[in-house]
């Protein structure tokens, strides 16, 4: 009976935030180390969680990474993979096997997931979503890498109409026609902005932002926009971390009201972090 109790007292819990956040948009990064695990229920246990957004009247939108399984296909390729300021440098053959990755294999993958689990969803390249011009990282010529600079919303919000998830992928297309491979983290962030979301919510394989990398005892639970310069300048937020904090600050000053920073490892963090008191990651705020 206390078990069952128990369980009374969580959905209780969560009742708050269902009210408050229905008929929201949340933008969710989906990536993370789990995205390759060869246990298919730890690969789509997100893809669940998705579901349940879905079931309680938010609108989930999902822009997912790649990053393990496009260097996979290179080496398969016979191609290295070769990185530059955290981007990776990507010529005419790299671009080809990043957008057959990320559009035509991952993508699909999550759109049967979360179908499979009673969700209505939509896959999209981002080559249909998001415009982008070329990125140069301080003067390097990365190839067919871009930033991206415009998003689809009508089509997007077409789709969170008929109540489906949209699913994209971070690639875009250029001013030139041609595709451009994208940070997801970034490409996330330009969706959530461009469709007013109440929320961004960047899912990895770490538990948030550490004070100390190698000590998840110093997980940060909360961080104030006028915290993260002296963060920048002490160095605890640095290499991979920057993107995702920088594009965290972008998204709270255009009016997102908070973005968090969780692990895809947890079972169930996506729904941990939104419908519980304490949370379990990182909550940026203003």
């Amino acid at each position: 009976m206390e078990e069952i109790i128990s369980k009374a007292a969580t959905l209780l819990e969560a009742l708050p935030y269902i009210q408050r956040f229905r008929s929201q948009v949340f933008v969710v990064k989906y990536g993370g180390s789990f995205m390759d695990s060869p246990d298919e229920e730890e690969r789509h246990r997100v893809a669940r969680d998705i579901v349940f957004l879905e079931a309680v009247g938010i609108n989930p939108v999902v822009v997912h990474g790649g990053g393990k399984a496009i260097t996979r296909a290179l080496e398969t390729a016979g191609l290295k993979a070769e990185f530059a300021g955290g981007h990776r440098v990507t010529d005419a053959a790299t671009v080809e096997i990043v957008d057959r990755v990320l559009s035509r294999e991952i993508n699909p993958e999550i759109v049967t997931a979360i179908e499979d689990f009673g969700g209505s969803t939509r896959g999209f390249a981002g080559s249909d979503i998001f415009r982008c011009r070329k990125l140069l990282r301080d003067g390097v010529d990365l190839g067919f890498v871009g930033d991206v600079t415009d998003v689809d919303t009508d089509t997007l919000r077409a789709c969170i109409q008929l109540g489906a998830t949209p699913v994209i992928s971070p690639t875009a297309r250029g001013d030139d026609g041609k595709i451009y491979n994208c940070n997801a983290d970034i490409a996330a962030a330009k969706t959530a902005i461009a469709l007013n979301a109440r929320r961004l919510v960047f899912m990895s394989d770490v538990p948030g932002l550490l004070r100390d990398p190698t000590d998840n005892s110093t997980l940060m639970s909360h961080l104030r926009l006028e915290e993260v310069p002296e963060l920048k300048r002490a160095g605890v937020i640095e290499e991979g971390m920057l993107p995702k904090v920088d594009s965290a600050i972008a998204a709270i000053e255009s009016g997102v009201e908070k973005v968090q920073f969780i692990d895809g490892r947890i079972p169930h963090s996506l729904l941990l972090e939104i419908f519980t008191d304490a949370g379990v990651g990182t909550e940026v705020v203003r």
